[in-house]
């Protein structure tokens, strides 16, 4: 990329892939993304499992009731979790995780799609959160923020239309200060 503006206008969230594996270098770079976020207190709470294997995609696909469908198609995924025991802020802690896995992706020139797991329900009324904990062996006391998929795109996006920016939530000094 040229330079971070232009990354952030092509990432764009990708939810059809094109099967191909990705390169254990370009793993690598996304999990060195996750792992030098900032955190509080620099406690790190998040933690990465990665997936690759086609059966537990598949599952996790239907872990939650909408949206997560496209973990099927991805060549892999980053659940994000966080001992919650560990810190207060795991939520933005992890968010903070996730969204520089996904820069890392876009840099790469891959395709990714946050997948929200954390409060979501599945098709019967249930837990998606917990759905995962079992499907991955996760203790009590870990908890799921997200599921990040990854993979070659199956095609392109448009970059974010910077004439669409929201310039009037912008406020100086004061709320509706202009």
């Amino acid at each position: 990329m040229e330079n971070f503006l232009e990354l952030l206008k092509s990432r764009r969230s990708c939810r059809r892939f094109t099967g191909e594996p990705v390169e254990q270098e370009a793993v690598a770079d996304i999990m060195r993304a996750a792992l030098m976020a900032p955190s509080g207190h620099r406690i790190n709470p998040w933690e990465f499992i990665l997936v690759e294997d086609r059966n537990m995609l598949k599952s996790l696909s239907v872990s939650k009731a909408a949206g997560a469908q496209l973990l099927e198609g991805a060549a892999m995924a980053v659940v994000v979790v966080a001992d919650t025991d560990k810190s207060d802020v795991w939520i933005e802690d992890c968010s903070i995780a996730t969204i520089l896995m996904q820069l890392a992706a876009e840099e790469r020139g891959l395709g990714s799609c946050w997948v929200q797991i954390r409060l979501r329900k599945d098709a019967e009324g249930g837990s998606a959160e917990e759905n995962v904990k079992l499907l991955l062996g996760l203790p009590e006391h870990y908890a799921v923020l997200s599921i990040v998929a990854v993979g070659h795109k199956e095609r392109d996006s448009k970059p974010f239309d910077e004439d669409k920016m929201q310039w009037e939530k912008v406020h100086i000094g004061v709320y509706g200060g202009k």
